[in-house]
């Protein structure tokens, strides 16, 4: 763990004697014999200011998150001015911005970073930060003084001429938990959540949402994989993407956007013909906290860390602070800023814990898998029994599930790659099986200019069963398996998708024994390819073979005797890929 400090630790009195001011003689007088004493009782002996500088300088280098930098480049402009020292030396505070992100990435190696991150202090606008460096870097130099510099609630911002009335409305109510295809509102945008702190605490806001609201782990994974596809799919990679995407800059209609209040008036600031009016949602939110954290155990330099923190604790920074749409440690704002008119609330909303670092790094995992491109063989059943009609509906259960896996085509990003085999009995030659369209990206071209996601949308509603077909079901894993295992990609989720409406029919066929023996000669857990097979139908009478097979290769079984129910269990079996080894 990083190591912790408790000599900068704000008490309450600290609070109350910064919201008192220091306005007068005796109140300056005061405040410099509270420094002058609790420095001499920890050992330091420092001069303050008005004495002038001798020998060099003692450079303090200040890195800070972008949205800081004019306010606190003001501080720092007067900081100097007024000539503060350590043992007669004068500090100079030198403020850059510094992306929070970038910052973390280069001390833990975890990540790519753009421009020069080594500072002194750090002021990241969010303690997931330095908890994350915590988690992953433990030799790490990060002490925490307990100074929140400024506040900043999440909220839900939209542009104010689409604003709707959300009251009495939740994190889960605004990012759609659905299966693929079912109608949603308005499209919901994060920035990237493995670069900004708005984006991962949206995923932490939903994640305990979720928790609470699913009656079932089951249920949990599945809508938290609906949540994370839906917010994937309208991701910023930046703030910038994510202002000109709320301005309405591009071909989509204006998303909903999670963000910080303080972003949606700096936003505001720059669009004031395309203004946005914040949302506060009502089970409460995460707040940025812009913690202070000091970078260095040179003697020298955390004593000039000190010293520059008081002057950013004092009431001309926190008044530079609320100019520029902040909060105050204590929830204060000003009104003449944050205006009720643009929407802004003066009443602090409720605040949520913030995540552990065990949550930070499990919630940035879901993101990854999520974002790691899928290699899928999707394999149909085209029997003769997918001719009969399903109940209530007036179609055959072959288009019920046609139609079911051309939605479950929204659920993979244009890079995924996909290919299509139908089976039954002798569908080719000899073979029970055969290739329909070839695994390859959904955005590839065919010689025609057709996309391949429309090829795979067509060919899957365009199956058609063989009447006197039978179910070589185990014949056509064995082949599916090899096929996958000899073109297996390890930058990518290789999975092999089962679609059938019955059990293995095909006497004189495989038998399960030989099919198991197969699938552990030839599995590996460093190249995984599980198998999960969606089975539908009355005629589905024996699951336990094919939860076998799912479990030698490390997927998952699903029935249902309705075949309307298949979007829903495509997202379930999605949802295996946030499922850890551990919760397995």
């Amino acid at each position: 763990m990083g190591r912790h400090r408790g000599k900068y630790a704000e008490g309450p009195s600290d609070r109350s004697r910064r919201r008192r001011g220091r306005g007068g003689a005796v109140a300056a007088l005061a405040a410099a014999m509270v420094i002058v004493v609790g420095l001499a009782v920890a050992g330091v002996y420092m001069f303050g200011q008005g004495d002038g500088c001798g020998g060099s300088d003692i450079e303090l280098n200040v890195a800070v998150s972008p949205e800081l930098a004019p306010a606190l480049a003001d501080v720092a402009g007067d900081f100097n001015a007024e000539e503060h020292t350590v043992d007669n030396r004068c500090v100079r505070a030198s403020v850059t911005e510094a992306d929070s992100a970038d910052v973390a990435f280069q001390i833990t190696g975890s990540g790519a970073t753009t421009g020069d991150t080594d500072s002194h202090v750090w002021i990241p606008d969010s303690s997931v930060w330095p908890r994350m460096v915590q988690s992953q870097a433990g030799d790490a130099v990060i002490t925490e003084t307990g100074t929140s510099v400024a506040r900043s609630p999440l909220v839900v911002a939209e542009l104010a001429e689409f604003a709707d009335d959300r009251e009495g409305t939740t994190w889960t109510d605004v990012v759609p938990t659905a299966a693929p295809g079912e109608e949603t509102d308005r499209v919901v945008r994060v920035v990237d959540p493995t670069r900004s702190s708005s984006g991962l605490a949206t995923l932490y806001l939903l994640n305990g949402a979720l928790e609470e609201a699913s009656p079932d782990a089951d249920t949990f994974n599945a809508h938290m994989t609906a949540a994370l596809q839906a917010l994937h799919r309208g991701a910023s990679a930046d703030e910038d993407s994510a202002f000109l995407a709320l301005s309405g800059g591009n071909a989509e209609a204006p998303p909903l956007m999670v963000m910080s209040e303080q972003s949606v008036w700096r936003y505001n600031e720059a669009h004031a013909d395309a203004a946005a009016q914040p949302s506060y949602l009502d089970d409460g939110t995460y707040f940025l906290d812009y913690p202070y954290i000091v970078r260095s155990e040179d003697s020298e330099i955390t004593r000039a860390a000190e010293v520059f923190r008081a002057s950013v604790r004092s009431d001309e920074s926190a008044e530079r602070l609320l100019d520029e749409g902040f909060r105050g440690p204590e929830g204060e704002l000003d009104d003449g800023v944050l205006t009720e008119g643009a929407g802004f609330r003066a009443e602090e909303p409720s605040e949520l814990p913030a995540p552990s670092e065990g949550s930070i790094t499990e919630l940035t995992r879901f993101w990854n898998q999520l974002k790691m491109d899928s290699r899928v063989l999707t394999i149909v059943d085209v029997s003769g029994s997918m001719l009969a009609e399903v109940p209530g509906t007036g179609l055959t259960r072959m288009q019920v599930a046609g139609a079911a896996s051309a939605e479950g085509l929204q659920m993979f990003s244009d890079s995924s790659e996909l290919g299509l085999w139908e089976f039954s009995t002798n569908v080719n030659n000899n073979l029970h099986y055969q290739e329909v369209a070839p695994i390859r990206e959904l955005q590839a071209t065919d010689d025609s200019g057709n996309e391949h996601r429309d090829v795979l949308g067509a060919a899957l509603q365009g199956m058609q069963p063989l009447p006197e077909g039978d179910t070589a079901l185990y014949e056509t894993y064995l082949a599916a398996y090899q096929e996958m295992s000899r073109t297996y990609r390890p930058d990518r989720t290789n999975v092999i998708l089962m679609l059938t409406d019955g059990d293995d029919d095909n006497p004189g066929g495989m038998e399960l024994d030989e099919l198991m023996s197969q699938l552990e000669s030839m599995s590996s857990p460093s190249r995984p390819i599980p198998i999960i097979t969606i089975a539908f139908g009355p005629d589905v009478r024996n699951l336990e073979p094919l939860q076998q097979i799912a479990a030698a290769t490390g997927g998952a079984a699903y029935m249902t005797e309705d075949p309307t129910e298949i979007g829903d269990i495509f997202l379930q079996a999605f949802s295996l890929r946030i499922v850890s080894d551990d919760d397995e």
